[in-house]
């Protein structure tokens, strides 16, 4: 894994799926739908995909059928539900909540990665820190490769969250104590309408974002399968955990004693519940629920694992990266391009990336140091330290 052209080869096919023009059919095959039992599929190609997306707002469990002789697939069939933070679906999400442009704008980027700090890297176990929890996720073994992506609900959800501002700033116009000082802190009262229809529509955009980490996931699986000529079981590429981050969720947390409803929000945090939750799932009981802390650009990243104390003091949450330290901008004007890729390469890393200015604007530079950020929850006792990653390849979408 660690040879050059192995490297390249790789990056070579994972970076094929920035490419949105016919990727939604590529998702529409690896959600299930098989060529051989859907007649003319080139004919209704469109047809299907156009169906696919439409639904996947509903989750990966949601079982469609398709017009004709074809029978029900379920979306399932490709998807390590079990390993899911809420098994891969809100339940209270509802699509017809999410607005008609919100759609159109995540249609065509179903299974992509998306700017930022979004990624997918090819990474080593550098550090064992928890070999019992380390063992039972499946990375016990140092120098052992793994794959990491970063990715979220693309336009859709970004589009989800421009509608709830206006409607917002509507509701707080008709309510006289909702007076924020920034118009991005727009708020509604989580029992009125506009307070429900946002958290449907961010539930289904959650949805949209776990389908869209499962089509990159197997992507990368196929890549992997056609690099070294192996299927993706014997290759043991099974999923560690898909948790989320900024998202907000109704959960049940012990406050002065008493068990109470609260509306958690972590907001540049993941949730990190303890050994033996019932949310968790049955190979974590033991362990605690994974924490996937990723790094940027040349940096370590880190899987973690829930506690007590987190879940006592934190509502169940941590960090979930770094975090950055200077602006976009003022990383653009201060960083050379050049200067980037080169300690990119004495590190040995390799890299794709859509436009040079996210080569500045994402450099090591532009962050805290992750080490000292996980360090500190370590420290505080809200997460522990399993493994931590070293990048050897790294996508920017």
């Amino acid at each position: 894994v660690d040879s050059r052209p192995v490297r390249e080869a790789l990056l070579d096919g994972l970076a094929d799926g920035r490419d949105a023009a016919g990727l939604a059919f590529r998702v529409a095959l690896s959600l299930g739908y098989a060529a051989r039992r859907c007649g003319r599929f080139e004919r209704r190609r469109s047809t299907l995909v156009d169906f696919v997306v439409s639904r996947v707002a509903d989750g990966p469990f949601v079982g469609v059928s398709v017009a004709g002789p074809s029978p029900r697939f379920l979306l399932a069939d490709y998807l390590v539900v079990h390993n899911c933070e809420e098994y891969g679906r809100m339940l209270q999400a509802d699509p017809a909540k999410v607005s008609r442009r919100a759609k159109k704008r995540g249609m065509p980027q179903m299974g992509t990665l998306g700017a930022g700090n979004h990624y997918a890297e090819i990474q080593i176990v550098d550090e064992v820190h928890d070999q019992a929890a380390a063992d039972r996720m499946g990375v016990g073994e140092v120098g052992q490769c793994v794959v990491m992506i970063h990715s979220g609900s693309r336009g859709l959800g970004h589009q989800v969250a421009t509608d709830a501002l206006l409607a917002m700033e509507r509701a707080m116009e008709r309510d006289p104590t909702l007076r924020p000082n920034d118009r991005q802190l727009a708020c509604a009262r989580i029992n009125s309408p506009e307070g429900q229809d946002y958290l449907a529509a961010m539930a289904a955009a959650a949805n949209y974002a776990w389908v869209n980490r499962s089509a990159m996931s197997f992507l990368a699986r196929q890549t992997f399968a056609k690099v070294f000529r192996a299927s993706p079981d014997d290759l043991d590429m099974h999923l560690v955990y898909d948790v989320s981050h900024n998202i907000a969720k109704i959960e049940e947390h012990l406050v002065d004693g008493h068990l109470k409803t609260l509306l958690v929000h972590r907001k540049g945090a993941t949730r990190a519940f303890p050994p033996h939750h019932p949310l968790i799932p049955v190979d974590y009981q033991f362990s605690g629920q994974p924490v996937l802390v990723g790094g940027t650009m040349g940096t370590a990243s880190y899987i973690l694992a829930g506690t007590d104390k987190g879940m006592h003091h934190t509502f169940g949450s941590t960090c979930h990266g770094a975090g950055r330290a200077s602006s976009r901008n003022k990383t653009r004007r201060t960083l050379a391009y050049e200067d980037v890729l080169n300690a990119l390469e004495q590190k040995g890393i390799s890299i794709r990336v859509a436009s040079p200015k996210l080569v500045m604007e994402e450099a090591p530079e532009a962050y805290k140091d992750v080490n000292s950020v996980v360090d500190t929850c370590h420290a505080a006792g809200i997460s522990k330290k399993v493994v931590k990653l070293r990048p050897i390849a790294v996508i920017k979408g």
